[in-house]
């Protein structure tokens, strides 16, 4: 079991977390030429460590937030609201 701390409930079971992807990904300008467009929409990196993602506590509170995962192990390593730096937050728990 994997347990999830979400930034205003704590930590949870992960059967209450739906995860919705990559949050380095940064979506392009509305004029973008459709390279762009394609590129944003279908490919995405498969990253080794640690690693930036979107969760939705969908089963709780119904909040977005930012997670900070270690794809290897697992591990989370931070997590924070969306308008937070997860940066800031990880470097302050070591």
């Amino acid at each position: 079991m994997l347990l999830i701390p979400c930034p205003w409930c704590g930590p949870r079971n992960q059967i209450e977390f739906t995860c919705g992807g990559d949050a380095t990904v940064q979506r392009p300008a509305n004029d973008a030429p459709i390279a762009a467009w394609f590129a944003y929409v279908y490919l995405r990196d498969n990253p080794n460590g640690p690693h930036d993602e979107l969760w939705l506590h969908s089963g709780g509170c119904r909040s977005w937030f930012k997670l900070r995962r270690d794809t290897r192990t697992h591990d989370i390593l931070a997590s924070a609201r969306i308008d937070d730096d997860l940066a800031t937050i990880a470097g302050a728990r070591k």
